[in-house]
C-alpha cells in the first residue's frame, strides 16, 4: 500500500510539475506586437488626423498666418472665403494707394495641394491683364514660403506641406469646396 501513495503522489507532483512549466513557458512567452497600420502618407515621421472646417473659421486661420508671415511687407493684403477666394490688397502708386481684387477658384489636388485658379481681377476701375497683375503680386508682394504664382497660367499653386507651421506641421487638402461650406484637411504631426 506503500508504493501505491508514493506512485500517486509523484504522479501528482509530476502534473504539477508540468502545469507549472507550461503556466511558465506561457507567461514569459514574447508577445507578438501588431504593427501599426500604414496609410498613404508620404512619410513614416508623420501621424495624420482627419479635420473638417467652415469657412469661417478658415478665413481667421488664413488671415492670422498672413499677418504674421508677412508683417514687414509694405503691401498690405487679406483673403476672403466666400463661394470662390478673394484676395484683396493696396498697394502704394505715386502718392495714391490702389485697391486690387482677385477672386479665384479652388481646387483641391491629390497630392495635398491646393490650386487657385484666377477667375477675375480688377485694379480700382482699371482693367489689367491678368498675367501683369499676377506678374506684379508676385514680384511686390511678400508671400508665405510654398506659395507659387504662376501669372502665365493665371493660377496660384499653394504647396501645402511647404507652408511653415508651428512644430513642423504638415497640412494637406483633401476637399475645398466653398459653395458647400464642404472644407476638409489631413494634418501630419511629426512623432520623431
Amino acid at each position: 500500500m506503500k508504493n501505491k501513495w508514493k506512485l500517486g503522489f509523484l504522479i501528482l507532483l509530476g502534473i504539477n510539475l508540468l502545469i507549472a512549466i507550461i503556466l511558465f513557458s506561457l507567461v514569459t512567452a514574447p508577445i507578438k506586437e501588431n504593427e501599426p497600420v500604414k496609410t498613404n502618407t508620404s512619410s513614416e515621421d508623420y501621424v495624420s488626423f482627419h479635420v473638417r472646417s467652415n469657412k469661417y473659421d478658415l478665413n481667421r486661420l488664413i488671415n492670422h498666418y498672413l499677418k504674421e508671415e508677412a508683417a514687414d511687407s509694405p503691401i498690405e493684403y487679406k483673403v476672403l472665403l466666400g463661394d470662390e477666394v478673394e484676395l484683396y490688397g493696396t498697394f502704394p502708386f505715386f502718392s495714391e494707394k490702389l485697391k486690387l481684387k482677385l477672386t479665384f477658384e479652388p481646387s483641391a489636388q491629390k497630392n495635398g495641394d491646393l490650386i487657385l485658379k484666377q477667375k477675375s481681377m480688377s485694379v480700382g476701375k482699371l482693367h489689367l491683364p491678368i498675367s501683369f497683375v499676377l506678374n506684379f503680386i508676385r514680384e511686390k508682394y511678400k508671400l508665405p514660403k510654398g506659395v507659387e504664382i504662376r501669372p502665365n497660367d493665371h493660377l496660384v499653386y499653394i504647396h501645402m506641406q511647404q507652408l511653415k507651421q508651428k512644430s513642423d506641421l504638415k497640412i494637406k487638402v483633401d476637399k475645398f469646396n466653398l459653395k458647400k461650406d464642404d472644407i476638409a484637411f489631413t494634418i501630419l504631426v511629426p512623432v520623431k
